[in-house]
């Protein structure tokens, strides 16, 4: 990532619409926002308190057995939880405000890869994140999940407007929302350049959107784009919080 961001500085201080292939395969690492920011910003939320039950909790034993965690990952997950979604309301539910808070230190900062997350997050649609599927959405960055589902997950992230697609100027809203993070700033022709290139390869029908079976097809051929998809800390948990294995409420089978 570093090598491919000093290139296109490089490429937008020379205001050059042209881009090479070499260009273009690098910046397939840019189309996704770094996940692991996800995950070290919740834990970075930890705070050790007695377990206590909320609106929403779920059985650690049963989401452990839906979704590729222990049943100590997902205790560990809980203390995790309660600590987001009491931040700004303590009502068992990590709002939008809180989500933003947990990963930028401030509750009104915009930002397009966050609310995409947080919105298949809320799988209900009702503005907010219960427990059970806070564990069951993290699950997709799980080393254990498949390619398949986080390749499906990816796509759905792009397709902005839900259509089942996604199009031209959905793609081009997520590389200048990336810019934005990145304090990069490209000529509107460089910034062109890189989506309808985008789009020559993966829109294999030629009819300007990209539906799931060409977004599979292109990550086949870009294998590097689901490559952030994957957080080995989520198998980390219980070093990270041993009091856990020492005070589960469950026994591991």
């Amino acid at each position: 990532m570093p090598i491919f961001l000093s290139r296109f500085r490089k490429l937008a201080m020379r205001n050059r619409p042209t881009i090479t292939s070499k260009d273009y395969r690098r910046a397939n690492h840019f189309y996704y926002w770094n996940f692991g920011d996800l995950t070290l910003a919740l834990m970075g939320c930890y705070h050790s308190k007695n377990a206590k039950k909320v609106l929403g909790y779920e059985s650690p034993a049963v989401l452990a057995s839906e979704t590729p965690f222990t049943v100590n990952e997902v205790e560990a997950l809980f203390e995790l939880f309660k600590k987001l979604s009491s931040s700004i309301i303590d009502d068992g539910f990590i709002h939008k405000e809180e989500f933003h808070l947990a990963l930028f230190r401030n509750s009104k900062k915009k930002n397009l890869f966050a609310d995409r997350v947080f919105d298949l997050f809320d799988v209900e649609h009702n503005g907010v994140i219960k427990f059970g599927k806070f564990v069951r959405s993290l699950s997709i960055f799980h080393p254990s999940t498949s390619d398949v589902d986080k390749i499906a997950f990816a796509f759905r992230l792009y397709d902005l407007r839900g259509t089942g697609f996604i199009e031209q100027e959905e793609l081009k809203e997520m590389v200048l929302a990336l810019l934005g993070e990145s304090d990069l700033v490209l000529s509107d022709d460089v910034v062109e350049t890189i989506v309808n290139k985008t789009f020559l390869e993966a829109d294999s029908k030629g009819d300007g959107k990209i539906d799931l079976e060409e977004w599979k097809e292109f990550v086949a051929k870009n294998p590097s784009l689901i490559k952030n998809m994957t957080l080995p800390y989520l198998t980390e948990l219980t070093l990270a919080f041993p009091s856990f294995v020492l005070h589960s409420e469950v026994e591991e089978s």
